[in-house]
């Protein structure tokens, strides 16, 4: 709330279209907000950064934020640090302000997609938890948001299911691009089509377990190829004359859509899957969470995209990238029966979901990692997300030992700790909103261990309740409660408990 009326106000004072940015500085002595607009001013102008720190200061001290700005503070080369005033903390506590953004979009954002050949497994389970919470976030900032699933049940690797399933039951030759793994063997006697069903449902359960949900199950067997959308694509694309001839194959671009033997490509089944979302069903924008070994594929997507007709900027693409479970230092395998790779469901019994969630998405999704099975299992403050838990239970028991009335006098609320705290439960709706804008969704569990730690040092310096300080502790019971409030939210964000007895 005050940063975006901050960068408001400094809008008005530079030429229109200045890029500059209005931050929270990592450093409370160096303000509320921090601003780099002096400096991006006189790399525009040649002028003295300074000089023009200190005009922009006047200017910002006069202006409408004055009601909210306690002091304008220059420092380094030229960087505005502005600090809140103490009343506008305590009248924004009051009101307690969401994030909605100006602009509300038809979003479809689709995630995990994992080939309905084989369980999910952990790293799976990075991109699912990282897509349910950013579907979160984006309701929350007041998009409409569809959760989709794309099943890959055509094609090439579907073949190879069926062969791998003849193969472990001894009726053909292995060969080594084949799928192994106990969960085959138990699949002897099925078709591909057959097995396919009875994977999809083993992943649909193993996704309920982590509480990743999906409002749309999109199958490209069913829903383009037997309805003949791949064809509709083709033509779609020959009108516009954006394939070529060569060799006896179609191409777009550097890509062959069709083979030379007429069989369709899995660039023009994600092309029909594309102009479904875009042209049919009229999404504003298109969010693809991947995995790592799709990187190289993402040029070629942004470019069929433009190919149709679309802006390529309405397609997002992020990609996950690759996680390591370490116990004692090492990297280990958890199971046996799940062959070559540890399997999501391995990984919830070991830990739990709220662990799993939390060490997945506190890592930035362009990262590779490694998720510490030690300290994801422990029950102590030393792990995070247990940290974070125990002081939302340790407000729950503070609020049931004292009644909280309804006249707490919050300008009672004074004391560094207490303003501290109100700055932290303020930032909420600015970090919906940044993650609503960058798809960064790791700053959340960030936010919510930083809260935690200052709640816990108001905690620690400051009675909440003092029998001889009736209306103080009204206002602090008050401060703990919004506190409360705001880290159930966060959890509930996060997918994540928030118990209020540990």
């Amino acid at each position: 709330m005050f940063r975006a009326k901050i960068r408001n106000e400094i809008e008005k004072l530079v030429p229109a279209g200045t890029a500059f940015s209005v931050e929270r500085p990592e450093n409370p002595e160096h303000g509320d907000y921090s601003s780099n607009i002096a400096l991006v001013r006189r790399l525009a102008d040649g002028e003295n950064p300074r000089k023009v720190a200190e005009n922009l200061k006047a200017q910002i001290v006069g202006s409408s934020v004055s009601n909210i700005i306690e002091k304008v503070e220059i420092a380094g080369p030229g960087f505005l640090n502005l600090f809140n005033k103490q009343e506008a903390l305590i009248f924004a506590l009051k009101k307690l302000p969401k994030f909605k953004t100006d602009k509300k979009l038809k979003i479809n954002l689709e995630f995990v997609s994992a080939n309905p050949t084989g369980p999910l497994t952990m790293a799976n389970g990075r991109g699912g938890f990282y897509g349910d919470v950013l579907a979160n976030i984006l309701k929350a900032a007041g998009h409409k948001v569809t959760r989709e699933y794309y099943i890959n049940d055509a094609g090439n690797q579907i073949k190879l299911l069926g062969e791998s399933i003849l193969a472990a039951g001894g009726d053909i030759p292995q060969k080594e691009e084949y799928y192994k793994g106990d969960y085959i063997k138990k699949l002897k006697g099925k078709t591909a089509s057959e097995a396919v069903n009875i994977l999809l449902s083993e992943i649909q359960k193993s996704l309920k377990k982590a509480g990743i949900k999906f409002n749309i199950w999109f199958s490209e067997d069913k829903n383009l190829r037997k309805k003949g959308e791949l064809k509709k694509t083709l033509e779609f694309l020959n009108k516009k004359r954006a394939l070529k001839e060569k060799e006896g194959a179609l191409w777009l671009g550097d890509a062959v859509v069709v083979k030379s033997n007429q069989e369709y490509t899995y660039f023009l089944a994600d092309l029909a899957y594309h102009y479904d979302k875009f042209i049919k069903r009229k999404f504003d924008s298109a969010i693809n969470v991947w995995g790592a070994d799709h990187h190289g594929y993402v040029s070629r997507m942004q470019k069929g995209i433009e190919a149709l007709g679309v802006d390529p900027a309405r397609l997002k693409i992020i990609i996950m990238q690759l996680v390591r479970l370490i116990s004692h230092g090492k990297e280990v395998r958890m199971s046996k029966r799940a062959g070559e790779f540890i399997t999501l469901d391995d990984l919830l019994r070991e830990v739990g979901a709220d662990a799993a969630r939390w060490f997945f998405l506190e890592r930035s999704s362009d990262t590779h990692m490694d998720f510490d099975l030690d300290l994801a299992k422990k029950r102590s403050k030393k792990n995070p997300v247990y940290y974070v838990q125990y002081a939302h239970a340790r407000a729950c028991s503070i609020l049931r030992k004292e009644k909280l009335t309804k006249k707490a006098d919050l300008e009672l609320l004074e004391q560094p700790e207490e303003l501290a705290l109100i700055k932290k439960i303020l930032q909420l709706p600015e970090v919906i909103g940044d993650i609503a804008n960058d798809y960064q969704v790791h700053r959340l569990p960030r936010y919510a261990y930083e809260l935690a730690q200052v709640f816990t040092a108001f905690y620690e310096k400051h009675k909440v309740i003092d029998e001889k300080k009736k209306e103080l502790t009204q206002a602090r019971l008050a401060l703990v409660s919004v506190t409360q409030k705001t880290l159930r939210n966060t959890l509930n964000l996060m997918g994540i408990d928030a118990p209020e007895r540990m």
